[in-house]
C-alpha cells in the first residue's frame, strides 16, 4: 500500500534535505505504522507531514447480528510542534489529519445458514448477503502533547526517539447497510429492507462513540 506514495515521500524527502536541518521517523502505534518529514518552520516550532497505515479484521456483535468487520486506518498527517521552552523535548501539537479510516461489516449467519434481523430469521439462501460500511469525515483536527525532538541541534548522535499523545476529531459515523441478491417474493424482500434499516440504525448506535480517535505513537527518528 505505502508503494503508491513512495514517490511523494521520496519528493517530500528530497526537497526537505535541500534545507540545512530536516528529520524523518519511522512511527508505530494507535495509528498503524508510519512515517513522517520533520522541518523546522520557527525556532520552537517544527512541522510534520507523513503518511501511517494498518489493516485490522474482528468480529463485533450488535442487537442479534454477528459482523465480521475489516479495518483500514489510513491517515496523512500535517502537524505543527511547539517546544513551550528552548531546549526541553516537550511539545503541544496540533495540525489537521485526513482521516481515511474506513471499516467494512458483512452479517454473519447462524448455524443454520440464516440471518437475524430486527428481531425476524430469514434464509441467506433467500435474501443473499447483508454488508455495509463505516466511515468518518475526511478533515479531522488533531491536539496532543509529545517528547522528543527529531531536529534538536544537541543530540550527540543523529538518531533520536519521539512519543506522541493526543486525539484527533473524527465526528459521526456515515454508516450504510444494506442486502444484495434477495429472491424471495417482492414483499418479502420489502420486509427485510425494512428490517435491515432497522440494524443500520442499531449498528449507528453503537459506534457513535467513537467520535474521537486516540493517538498514542512512538517513533525512532533520524536528522540528516
Amino acid at each position: 500500500m505505502f508503494l503508491k506514495y513512495a514517490p511523494l515521500a521520496g519528493a517530500l524527502l528530497f526537497a526537505g534535505a535541500a534545507q540545512a536541518q530536516v528529520g524523518i521517523t519511522a512511527d508505530l502505534g494507535t495509528t498503524g505504522a508510519g512515517f513522517h518529514l520533520v522541518v523546522p518552520m520557527e525556532s520552537n516550532l517544527n512541522g510534520r507531514f507523513g503518511a501511517n497505515y494498518f489493516q485490522h479484521d474482528f468480529d463485533r456483535t450488535t442487537n442479534q447480528v454477528d459482523y465480521a468487520i475489516k479495518g483500514k486506518l489510513q491517515t496523512f498527517d500535517i502537524l505543527f510542534d511547539w517546544y513551550v521552552r528552548d531546549g526541553s523535548p516537550f511539545h503541544l501539537t496540533g495540525g489537521l489529519v485526513y482521516n481515511g479510516n474506513r471499516f467494512d461489516a458483512t452479517a454473519r449467519t447462524d448455524q443454520f445458514g440464516a440471518y437475524s434481523l430486527n428481531g425476524n430469521s430469514y434464509s441467506a439462501a433467500d435474501i443473499g448477503i447483508v454488508k455495509g460500511r463505516i466511515e468518518y469525515r475526511k478533515a479531522a483536527p488533531y491536539l496532543g502533547i509529545g517528547w522528543g525532538n527529531a531536529l534538536a541541534a544537541g543530540n550527540g548522535s543523529h538518531w533520536s526517539f519521539n512519543a506522541d499523545l493526543g486525539a484527533f476529531f473524527q465526528g459521526n459515523p456515515n454508516v450504510t447497510l444494506g442486502n444484495w441478491g434477495c429472491s424471495s417474493l417482492a414483499a418479502i424482500c420489502t420486509l427485510v429492507a425494512r428490517d435491515v434499516a432497522a440494524e443500520r440504525l442499531r449498528l449507528k448506535d453503537d459506534v457513535d462513540g467513537f467520535k474521537v480517535y486516540p493517538v498514542v505513537r512512538a517513533s525512532v527518528n533520524y536528522r540528516f
